[in-house]
């Protein structure tokens, strides 16, 4: 039911097949997150159309609100949110470790309160387990710690308690129709990541998650964690790079072998007027746009760029329209499909190599002049 299909290599870059009850997945591929079952101001059909393959949904966020028993209850995650493609939902861990100031962990699990009412709650990696199997999603995650990445003694306490967890969560998993991913952790330390890639591809879990990333430390650490995990997981199991997704990054980490990403970034840029563009991303709000007839992206074919002009969304932006967030998102989250896209096909037809290179170089340098002209986010 999840095999996984090498198609074509150019170095460490693959591309793949990976088959789900809900869909082939055909990688590298980028998942749009939906947090609370939905994409933030898109519709499944809006998804459709900017060839999204991949959602991520929150199992903490959807466990406190509305409740993964209701979930389960109205047909599971697929049915309740109406998109029938695959999907993936996370452990929980990431959240709970972002609770730094109201959560405490012990080696059993990790109790916590609410960020909505203060209430009180425990996950333990049955719990978390339970929890993904009333969602029902296709792809689903072991319960994990992510630690600080550049302490070196918690990273081991973390990654020890994270094998013992991911022990756990695969006694306690009873669906057949949901493959669950261990979790490579360790911190920027080599040698335990090393330690933590050996231990969990020892599981023979259906693929392999990469946690503990751009958490903190500096990108260079990144790549170089993934220059010592990668080549020792199976070939013949994807790999997921949790919570990375800058167009940067999915270019390193398909160089490096990475097959899913996913990333809040292109809906959260949305949210604050930002939008990717060739020339480096944009601040939708500047006076400059006001008479802008062109599109975000001229090079876009994404339903905001066929239709709409700079000027147009930078109205709806001064005027407050819950438009201006959709238009932004659909094109943000098109740019980063685009992106696996090309590198996707150009892995196959054995141009890698130039083509990551020319991407690199544009969007490094489109980040830079972000860095200078672009709003806070």
């Amino acid at each position: 039911m999840f095999e996984f299909q090498v198609t074509a290599k150019s170095n460490r870059a693959r591309t793949g097949i990976f088959s789900t009850p809900h869909g082939d997945l055909l990688t590298p591929v980028f998942a749009p997150v939906g947090t609370q079952a939905t994409v933030k101001t898109l519709t499944p059909e809006h998804l459709k159309g900017i060839n999204a393959s991949l959602v991520l949904s929150n199992t903490y966020h959807l466990y406190l609100r509305p409740g993964d028993e209701l979930v389960r209850d109205m047909g599971g995650l697929h049915k309740f949110m109406q998109w029938h493609n695959p999907m993936l939902t996370d452990s929980g861990g990431f959240q709970v470790f972002s609770l730094s100031n109201t959560r405490k962990i012990d080696d059993d699990g990790v109790t916590f309160k609410s960020h909505i009412d203060g209430s009180t709650h425990r996950f333990t990696p049955e719990k978390s387990i339970a929890i993904q199997e009333n969602l029902g999603a296709d792809i689903i995650m072991a319960f994990d710690e992510c630690s600080d990445p550049n302490d070196v003694a918690y990273s081991k306490i973390a990654m020890d308690r994270t094998h013992r967890w991911a022990e756990r969560s695969l006694r306690a998993k009873t669906r057949q129709d949901q493959a669950l991913f261990g979790i490579v952790q360790g911190g920027v330390n080599p040698s335990l990541r090393e330690e933590s890639a050996k231990f969990i591809a020892s599981l023979n879990t259906p693929g392999i998650a990469i946690g503990g990333l751009s958490v903190g430390e500096t990108k260079d650490e990144m790549h170089e964690t993934l220059d010592v995990v990668t080549p020792i997981l199976p070939e013949e199991k994807p790999r997921y790079l949790m919570g990375v997704g800058t167009p940067e990054d999915i270019i390193n980490g398909v160089a490096r072998g990475i097959d899913i990403f996913d990333c809040v970034l292109p809906t959260r840029l949305a949210r604050h007027h930002s939008a990717f563009a060739p020339e480096g991303r944009l601040n939708m709000m500047n006076a400059t746009f006001a008479r802008d007839e062109r599109p975000i992206d001229e090079t876009c074919d994404c339903y905001a760029c066929q239709t709409f002009t700079r000027a147009y969304i930078r109205h709806l932006i001064v005027a407050k329209e819950l438009l201006a967030g959709t238009l932004l998102s659909i094109h943000n989250l098109r740019a980063l499909i685009r992106l696996v896209e090309s590198l996707r096909a150009s892995i196959m037809d054995n141009t890698f190599e130039a083509k990551s290179k020319e991407l690199l170089t544009q969007w490094q340098s489109n980040a830079k002049r972000a860095s200078k002209t672009e709003i806070k986010v």
